[in-house]
């Protein structure tokens, strides 16, 4: 099947936006994320940002799995 780049775009862009609030509402419940990026550790920085990457990555491959034709 022919999947043209707007479509990918707008999955890719989305799924991107999507992760990024689900990642830091989850690292700000979990207590992860601290108001300003220097009041963090690096392990907290690690793990924020490993979240924020993971959650991402979820959402696009739903995204992609629920939209894009396979």
């Amino acid at each position: 099947m022919y999947t043209d780049f707007l479509s990918v775009g707008m999955v890719v862009v989305i799924g991107l936006m999507a992760g990024t609030a689900i990642g830091l509402v989850i690292g700000y419940l979990a207590g992860w994320q601290k108001p300003r990026w220097a009041d963090m550790t690096r392990r907290e920085k690690t793990a924020d940002i490993l979240l924020v990457l993971t959650c991402c990555a979820i959402c696009i491959a739903g995204l992609a799995w629920r939209f894009l034709p396979g």
